[in-house]
């Protein structure tokens, strides 16, 4: 019976590994989106989301937003050259940091290309911390499974022998 008994504190032991480790998953997965956000506060990103209201502007703070963000900057890049060989086939084939056009379409993949990193970076966070998640629970049955075990190998060494 002390086997029994060992193995429900080793699976209970198991168990409580699992929930920590779900614990610090959904830690990281916190202090990342916190993060993100708050470094995108810092450098005011935001965007207009009322054309009817063009000097309200909202933060961005999660994933939507921030491909909507994106995908405005793609259409207005686009506008001015639909690729960047195209930009330079127009101006003569080298980029020209004194070039205004080349310039605001090299800013525009700049921020075109932040924007898409935070939205990977989100949904990366919502992934590991859903991945938390399940550990926490899966942590909590092996635990309850562990103790189960050691509990019913308590009563079989406690309960008086039948004939």
């Amino acid at each position: 019976m002390k086997i029994v008994k060992y193995l429900g504190l080793t699976v209970l032991a198991l168990g409580v590994v699992a929930i920590v480790i779900g614990g610090v998953f959904i830690g990281e997965g916190i202090m990342k989106n916190n993060l993100i956000v708050d470094r995108m506060n810092v450098e005011k990103v935001s965007l207009n989301l009322d054309p009817n209201n063009p000097t309200v502007f909202t933060p961005i703070n999660n994933a939507g937003d921030a491909q909507r963000a994106a995908d405005l900057i793609a259409e207005h890049r686009r506008s001015i050259a639909p690729t960047y060989q195209d930009l330079l086939a127009q101006t003569g084939g080298r980029f020209d940091p004194t070039n205004t056009t080349e310039l605001t379409y090299a800013q525009a993949m700049n921020l075109e290309n932040y924007l898409y990193m935070a939205v990977t970076a989100f949904g990366l966070i919502q992934a590991t911390m859903a991945n938390g998640v399940f550990m926490v629970i899966v942590g909590l049955a092996i635990g309850v499974i562990g103790f189960l075990i050691y509990r019913v190998s308590l009563i079989k060494f406690f309960a008086p022998a039948t004939k």
